[in-house]
């Protein structure tokens, strides 16, 4: 089987991380492979930040269970309590992806971003789960803190778009099923 088509295949979302940091070598290799995606008209309308201190993510994982915990909707909160407690689940490495605030195809671009993070994370045999609750440490009454820790870009004119955390998975699972019934070719 081509090898890529064999990454696509086999890439599951992890939920348990061990260890401290990721080898610097394969942290570049996934940044470069993010910073390849394509994105409308090239406008290349992100920012990623790559935090690989279990302390920072550790801190930005308890601000975003205290925001949940004071969340009307105790849904996301609950969720999380249910899986252990951990937002980030023990991961020492997050990439974040920033998109410019008032690009219209913003998302669509950091969503392409995204896949290429988590592809090229399981190629170097490393796990990954994209993790959309990382939005919630910058609506935390700490954001403006956080931001500053984490060298969040100067001004307004950025936004989380969304993260995936990295790192050696506890254990590793099948991925999803496919459901074939979800296509149609014509």
């Amino acid at each position: 089987m081509n090898e890529v088509l064999k990454v696509i295949e086999e890439r599951f979302s992890c939920r348990g991380f061990i260890g401290d940091k990721i080898d610097e070598g394969k942290l570049k290799a996934i940044a470069k492979a993010a910073l390849h995606a394509p994105s409308a008209i090239n406008r290349q309308p992100w920012r990623l930040l790559v935090i690989n201190d279990k302390s920072t993510v550790s801190r930005l994982d308890n601000a975003a269970l205290t925001h949940m915990k004071e969340m009307e909707d105790q849904m996301y909160y609950n969720r999380i309590m249910e899986r252990g407690g951990k937002v980030f689940y023990d991961a020492p490495c997050l990439f974040l992806i920033l998109k410019e605030k008032d690009w219209k195809w913003g998302e669509m671009d950091a969503g392409i971003m995204t896949q290429n993070i988590a592809l090229a994370t399981h190629s170097l045999g490393l796990s990954s789960v994209i993790v959309a609750m990382a939005a919630f440490p910058f609506q935390s009454k700490e954001a403006e803190e956080l931001k500053k820790l984490i060298k969040w870009p100067e001004g307004d004119g950025w936004e989380f778009a969304m993260g995936v955390l990295v790192g050696e998975g506890i254990n590793k699972k099948d991925p999803h099923e496919i459901d074939w019934e979800k296509v149609t070719f014509v």
